[in-house]
């Protein structure tokens, strides 16, 4: 019989959800969290995200999908915008679990994931990087991520908020 398989997805919110949005729609994230399970044995879903105190019901409905939230303190930009980077986080996160999953998700297009897709790559530990979007993808990530790289722009009938 075979052992079933125990797969960890990382997911960068913001790069998730502005990736998706520049496409022109919106993600069902109880669908994209059943996806992950169903289709890739992903037991363990981490969603990084910025902590707005406004945001709650978005947290709560996240938390009901099955995802479990990692939230990062937020700074204002020189624009008024809300930034939350959540990049050394998801690492940190992805390598105290590295014994616990047999292969990692990372969800997002950011090139600063490059060194951590390197090293789950050259240990085995990479299912694939999933990218919202080809256009925004990062180069450096698409080169170390080599054949396990996926894109979610043909997921929308499959994943989109109706």
């Amino acid at each position: 019989m075979k052992k079933e398989e125990n797969n960890f997805a990382f997911i960068d919110g913001q790069n998730l959800n502005l990736g998706i949005q520049s496409m022109g729609w919106k993600l069902n994230y109880h669908r994209f969290r059943k996806y992950l399970l169903e289709k890739y044995s992903v037991t363990t879903a981490y969603y990084f995200i910025g902590y707005v105190p406004g945001n709650q019901p978005l947290y709560s409905e996240l938390q009901k999908a099955g995802y479990v939230l990692i939230f990062k303190p937020t700074i204002p930009d020189g624009d008024g915008n809300v930034k939350g980077n959540i990049d050394a986080d998801l690492v940190l996160q992805a390598m105290l679990d590295f014994p616990n999953y047999d292969q990692a998700i990372i969800v997002s297009s950011d090139g600063d994931f490059y060194s951590l897709v390197k090293h789950l790559y050259q240990n085995n530990k990479l299912r694939f990087v999933m990218s919202p979007y080809i256009d925004t993808c990062s180069a450096l990530l698409k080169k170390e991520a080599k054949e396990r790289i996926v894109f979610m722009d043909n997921l929308r009938e499959k994943l989109e908020y109706k």
